[in-house]
């Protein structure tokens, strides 16, 4: 069963009743310069219990944290909007750029594979050729996907919204 925006909120103890709307998390957006992600809107959409799970804008937010760390009421608002999207992927509604980078973690261990190019770039910056991921340790690989398989991601990202529609009934 679907929880209600505000009652998630509520219960992963994300208080945004305290929002002023000053608009800091989104004028301090580095998304919102590029894209449709309008942090603010989503806080109070989902604070007024509409449906922001279907909002594609959901999931613009990288993740960075500057709204969090310019809010002057200290609005956990990242941890809301993961929280959500958390929710969102539960319901099996996901972009599919999003499942793609989840299935390149599934398959490679990694979402962003390491090509000549990008090791090349790596060592013109002093840095080591490959990251410390399982790139540097391939071995790793068949860990993270055991992992990945116990804790249900696998399943999870590849559900798509019409099976988790027929489980609900």
């Amino acid at each position: 069963m679907t929880k209600e925006p505000v009652k998630l909120l509520d219960d992963e103890g994300l208080t945004f009743l305290t929002c002023m709307q000053c608009g800091t998390c989104t004028g301090s957006c580095p998304s919102g310069r590029y894209t449709s992600l309008n942090t603010r809107r989503i806080v109070l959409a989902a604070r007024r219990n509409k449906d922001v799970y279907h909002d594609k804008d959901l999931w613009m937010c990288t993740t960075c944290y500057q709204c969090q760390e310019r809010c002057p009421r200290g609005i956990k608002i990242v941890d809301g909007i993961l929280a959500l999207r958390t929710e969102s992927v539960h319901m099996g509604l996901m972009l599919a750029e999003h499942r793609q980078v989840a299935g390149l973690v599934i398959d490679k261990g990694h979402a962003v594979p390491i090509n000549d190019a990008n090791r090349d770039k790596r060592k013109e910056l002093g840095m080591d050729e490959l990251p410390e991921t399982v790139h540097k340790y391939p071995d790793a690989l068949e860990q993270v996907k055991k992992l990945l398989e116990i804790t249900g991601f696998v399943k999870l990202v590849q559900k798509e919204e019409s099976e988790i529609a027929e489980e609900g009934k």
